[in-house]
């Protein structure tokens, strides 16, 4: 019940109110007038292409529930689902990126945030250093310099005209 309330928050919040400021002010500048800097269209492709392998690693993730105990497969079944959706979305928001939304900018940088936090749990609690993850807390933060660095600022919508 709470999730749709917290549904109907952000409907209320940004959508409703983007077609009501769309109504009343039908010319919205469009994005494509100011051109993608590069280093948003590296983000992009960043994004992309980590959605994809998060797609692809749910996909093997899902697979290996026919490797597991038989009281461990619905969980390993719904956190490969999980991990699927979750690439799927990245693919979604980069293709919102690259349309220029301040929506999707807002939601990969929340993602990045989360993904850092994540990896640097991972750090702090392997024996060994991980390389891979020291890897991964880059590329996040390269792509959140380089979705709020001043050159990306004219190119994204605001987010209650981000659409």
């Amino acid at each position: 019940m709470c999730l749709i309330e917290i549904v109907r928050l952000v409907q209320r919040r940004y959508v409703a109110r983007t077609l009501v400021d769309a109504s009343a002010h039908p010319t919205v500048p469009h994005p494509q007038a100011v051109s993608r800097p590069v280093p948003v269209t590296l983000a992009v492709v960043a994004v992309y292409l980590g959605g994809l392998a998060s797609a692809m690693f749910g996909v093997l993730f899902l697979l290996s529930r026919y490797e597991v105990p038989a009281d461990l497969v619905v969980i390993v079944s719904l956190v490969g689902a999980g991990i699927i959706l979750f690439g799927l979305l990245s693919v979604a928001a980069a293709a919102g990126l690259s349309r220029g939304s301040g929506l999707s900018r807002l939601f990969v940088t929340l993602l990045a945030a989360a993904l850092i936090v994540l990896q640097a749990w991972t750090l702090a609690l392997a024996r060994e250093w991980s390389w891979w993850a020291a890897a991964q807390i880059v590329v996040y933060l390269l792509v959140l310099i380089a979705l709020w660095a001043p050159p990306a600022g004219r190119f994204f919508r605001p987010v209650l005209h981000a659409g």
